[in-house]
């Protein structure tokens, strides 16, 4: 088998190939809701290229989308391109433990993909921080199930807001400043956003815990959060291929290698 993963956010676009032992290729480009599947075609093909393989030789795709826009284009890139009907998370796939929140239907594919990676691979109760276009804090209960949780502005976005909305404050990148007290403006806004997000973090995770009443594991994944590493000890484990390990596995669960 090899399988094509797509895990599309607001802002990036995840293509990852695993060989049925292991991940063996993954690009990223920007999430464009208007790219037709052919254009996708002919980036994906280069890249392969490049790697050694083709197109021709992917025979399974999974895809888990937060732009609804996008899903038909990349639903026409596996059945052009690939000759296989894809599995799109949301369309009655088998996921595990039903969603525990009031609407089920409007949790976010991401966010149910990283309940079943968390799952498979810490024990117990837990809080999955995902920090992308939005920061996400997704409770997962001891038998998998997705709980609900909180969803905050992301780290980019609040840097982005600043420097559009004040005339006098700069674009600035995001890094841990050597003072929580800032000595001029890049090094206040930098303070701000980065020991801004590690109190969002820990306070709601103090929170969180207070609310469930139950001893839980923190994980943090995906590339924002990867930047708080070492600063804070609201975070257990920072995971960056949680996602990919829960796509992987809901492919396993509704195909025959799940049988």
């Amino acid at each position: 088998m090899m399988l094509l993963a797509i895990e599309q956010g607001n802002t990036n676009t995840l293509f990852a190939v695993h060989d049925g032992t292991d991940w063996i290729a993954q690009w990223r480009a920007a999430t464009e809701a208007s790219r037709t599947a052919d254009e996708y075609a002919v980036w994906l093909s280069q890249l392969l290229d490049m790697r050694g393989l083709s197109i021709g030789a992917l025979d399974a795709c999974i895809v888990s989308s937060v732009v609804p826009q996008s899903i038909f284009n990349l639903r026409n890139l596996a059945r052009r391109y690939l000759n296989v009907e894809p599995l799109v998370v949301g369309d009655n796939v088998r996921l595990g433990p039903a969603a525990r929140i009031d609407k089920p239907s409007e949790a976010g594919a991401d966010r149910l993909v990283n309940a079943v990676g968390a799952h498979l691979t810490y024990p117990g109760d837990l809080i999955v921080i995902d920090s992308g276009t939005a920061t996400t804090f997704d409770v997962v209960a001891a038998d998998g199930a997705f709980e609900g949780g909180i969803i905050a502005p992301g780290i980019n976005l609040s840097l982005q807001a600043l420097h559009e909305a004040a005339a006098m404050l700069p674009r600035i990148a995001i890094q841990k400043p050597a003072r929580v007290i800032g000595k001029d403006t890049v090094s206040n806004m930098q303070s701000g956003v980065f020991w801004g997000y590690i109190a969002l973090i820990e306070g709601l995770v103090a929170r969180i815990k207070a609310e469930w009443g139950k001893p839980m594991t923190v994980i943090g994944t995906g590339g924002v959060v990867s930047l708080f590493e070492g600063a804070t000890d609201s975070i257990d484990h920072f995971d960056p291929d949680l996602t990919l390990r829960g796509l992987l596995e809901i492919h396993r669960r509704n195909t025959h290698m799940g049988a």
